[in-house]
């Protein structure tokens, strides 16, 4: 380094050798009125593999637990979250933000559904437009008080979750797959996304990994041989659950009784999120 270099570098001229470019932080603060502990980010490498479930499921589980769980609905052009839990009514604002709505066990839900004016109504937006509608979220909702929250976002490496990895300091990832042959190079995407951002992996879920016959017992593989032991090898990544495909589950989903489901698939990762909570 040059003796008469300050390390002042918008003094300088452009061709400066010893110029260094200082990266550009893209950290958003939540709003002043929230209190958010722990943020866990639901993603997956391609679409209909179930993430908005997983996302249901966990925020139900931590609640039966005892935390104060929300849901930050990210998949901006396919919210599925609001239908899940059985929500009508739509999102209000006062003068100080947006106010979530709160679901019938008492989870703090926002999802682009609970803006417009009709459920079915396109978001018909490019991505810079939809990536600063999930900031929005961020900054702009009053959630309170929230132990974990559970931030669904849609498929692929693109602009949400581009946007969420620099924007919100996200504490761990969890990926959501399928049994297919094709989902290793997905997974790897997404992986190696997290990665390249510093973003921890808390592990991957198979989802309709297998269909139990409510006769004999006997667990059928749907979509063929499951990939997921070599593939999760390959990656030095944790397998945190096996779900099966399970009509009552989906049914549940239609009626919006996500709530109302009961099962124990995701205790374990309920175990290591709250593990994780003890250790901050």
């Amino acid at each position: 380094m040059s003796e008469n270099c300050n390390q002042e570098c918008n003094t300088c001229s452009d061709d400066c050798a010893e110029r260094k470019e200082k990266p550009i932080d893209f950290s958003e603060k939540p709003h002043e009125l929230s209190k958010i502990k722990k943020v866990i980010g639901i993603v997956s490498g391609k679409g209909g593999v179930g993430k908005s479930l997983v996302t249901s499921m966990l925020a139900v589980t931590m609640n039966r637990r005892g935390h104060n769980t929300a849901i930050l609905d990210a998949d901006i052009t396919g919210p599925s979250i609001p239908k899940a839990f059985g929500i009508n009514k739509k999102a209000t604002a006062n003068e100080l933000g947006l106010l979530p709505i709160k679901s019938k066990t008492g989870i703090d839900i926002m999802s682009i559904n609970l803006l417009l004016e009709n459920d079915t109504d396109p978001v018909i937006w490019r991505g810079p437009i939809i990536a600063g509608t999930v900031k929005q979220f961020w900054t702009e909702v009053i959630w309170g008080d929230v132990d974990f929250m559970f931030i669904d976002m849609p498929p692929g490496t693109g602009d949400v979750p581009l946007t969420v990895f620099q924007s919100i300091a996200v504490d761990g990832i969890i990926i959501v797959t399928s049994p297919q042959e094709l989902v290793s190079m997905i997974v790897s995407k997404s992986v190696k996304m997290a990665r390249k951002m510093n973003i921890p992996i808390l592990g991957v879920v198979e989802n309709m990994s297998y269909f139990k016959c409510p006769d004999c017992e006997k667990k059928y593989e749907i979509f063929g041989d499951s990939h997921i032991e070599e593939i999760a090898q390959k990656l030095n990544i944790d397998i945190l659950a096996k779900l099966p495909i399970d009509p009552k589950m989906a049914t549940s989903c239609d009626k919006g009784l996500i709530e109302l489901f009961d099962s124990n698939w995701l205790d374990d990762i309920a175990n290591i999120l709250e593990k994780m909570e003890e250790k901050k």
